[in-house]
Order: C-alpha cells, then structure tokens, then sequence
C-alpha cells in the first residue's frame, strides 16, 4: 500500500473553520498530515477537527485573528511548542467587501488590507522564519483569487489585497527559493463558500443588504464549484512546486488573457460586470420579492 502523500506532515491552515479552509484541512488530513486549524471562530475550528479525528487523522483547533500581529506571533509559538516547524502552511483566512470603490470607507480598507494582505503577510514572515531556522523546507501556499487579475467594479478593495497576495507570493518565492521553501498563489475563480454571506456590502441601505447578500450567494452557488476543487488544486501544486494556480475555467480564461491581452480582458470584463450588474438586480429582485411573502 503506498505511503499517503503527505505522511508524517504538520499543516496549518488558517480560516480553517469553513469553505476553501475547511476543504484543505480535510483534504491534507485525508493524505496524511496531521493539522493545525485557525480560525476567528474556534467553534468552527473544532468542527474541522471533528470531522478530521472521526476519519482517525490529527487535529488541533486554535482561534487566531489573522489581523494581529501580536496573535500571529503567538500562534506561531504555540504551534512549534505543541506540534513542531510546519511543513505546509496554508493562509487562507480572508474577508470580502462588496461595492463601489467611492462607498468604501478608511476603515473598510484598513480591515482588508489587514485580513487579505497582511494576514498572508504575518503568516508567511512567522511561519518562513521557522521554516527557514530548520534548514529542511517547507511550503507556503497563500489563497488569492482570480480577482487578482480580473478587475470588477464590484470588488475593489478585495480585487487589490488579491493582487497584493499574488505579487507577495511571487516575491517571496524568489527570496525562499534557497532555503528550499516554495511559495505558491491559489486563484479560484467563483466558488461555492459563505464568503457571500459573510461579505460587508457597501453602498446600499441596511435593509436592502440582506438581499443582496443572498442574491450573490445565490449565483455562486449556481457556479457550482465546490471548494474541494480547490483544495485539491492546493495539494497538487505543494506536491508540485508550482508558483501561480489558477483554478476553475474562468480563472484559466482570465489568466490567459491577462498575459497575452490585457486590452481585450478589460473589455470583457466591463461586459462581464455590466451583465453581473443586471443579474444581480434580477436575483435582487426575486429574492425581495420572496422575503416578502408571508
């Protein structure tokens, strides 16, 4: 019987709770590896770690705010002093903002940044070094998004943390390369996650935010990609050593045409959210419609 693939591992995943962060510490669990999942919510955490331990795998729940530093640095001390250097980390925690750029406030871009670019920031620098003071490797993998290169009216601020991670992630894959370290970029496209339902909705009224919210969570899930496909994605580019990972055909598409023809790309994508944009409305409207039946 062959050895699973990542046997004998220590993985942390942070925002480990659910969607895409839950996928991958299942998905690691199931080839071996024992797993630290972080996440805000600890409660989620320990559910991850419960559906892991009934598959008899290992799982540790820890709660971690990814915008502190202070947290960060403690979960990194924490997991050396429980489970050992981690061989595979996983930053995935992230948070979404959904609007008009003009209708972002200060503390809208302070809390994404925060979470989405330097949450992955904190994760690689405490996590690196130790990786680094070991001397045998290891691999970073940080979850973009096709949003990284595909620019959308409705995704400003996420569109730009996204574009931050790429680019981190990119650097630091020259920087790791010879202490032996990989770096890779996930990028999903629209996947079927809460990541919706979470989502701070800017430029609209309180009582119309419910239903926008449910309406967006309404066309990912029409998408219908599960977040084990991305999870998926994760363990083969570890295995892999690869650098920039699309996943899903959308963010293959865009990924093409972001390098051979960025002009045409903007042009797509102003169709794209022109149509989003009567779409949204239309699901706007049905899903109004039915929270006002009695």
């Amino acid at each position: 019987m062959d050895k699973p693939a990542f046997a004998g591992q220590i993985v942390v995943v942070t925002g480990a709770g659910s969607g895409i962060g839950r996928a991958v510490a299942l998905g690691f669990a199931a080839n071996g590896a024992q797993i630290v999942a972080a996440d805000i919510d600890l409660e989620s955490a320990k559910r991850t770690c419960a559906v892991i331990e009934s598959h008899e795998a290992a799982g540790l729940a820890v709660q971690v705010d990814v915008a502190s530093a202070a947290e960060m640095d403690q979960l990194a001390a924490w997991v050396r002093a429980e489970v050992g250097v981690p061989d595979v980390v996983v930053n995935n925690a992230g948070i979404a903002i959904i609007g008009p750029f003009l209708q972002h406030t200060e503390a809208d871009w302070d809390r994404i940044v925060s979470v989405n670019l330097l949450g992955v920031a904190r994760g690689c620098r405490v996590f690196g070094a130790q990786m680094v003071e070991r001397g045998t490797g290891g691999h970073l993998v940080n979850i973009a998004s096709v949003a990284a290169w595909a620019p959308t009216t409705a995704l400003p601020a996420y569109s730009a943390t996204k574009a931050g991670v790429r680019m981190l992630s990119e650097c630091l894959r020259v920087e790791l390369a010879s202490a032996g370290i990989g770096v890779t970029a996930i990028c999903p496209g629209f996947t079927s996650t809460g990541i919706a339902r979470a989502a701070h909705y800017v430029g609209t009224s309180a009582a119309k935010e419910g239903a926008m919210r449910e309406a967006v969570a309404a066309m990912l899930a029409r998408r219908n990609c599960p977040p084990e496909k991305v999870a998926l994605a994760v363990m083969r580019a570890v295995l892999a050593n690869k650098p920039v990972v699309p996943v899903n055909a959308e963010a293959w598409v865009t990924y093409a045409l972001s390098r051979l023809s960025p002009a045409l790309l903007g042009r797509l994508l102003r169709g794209a959210d022109t149509g989003l944009q009567r779409l949204g409305h239309r699901d706007l409207a049905e899903v109004t419609a039915r929270h006002r039946r009695p």
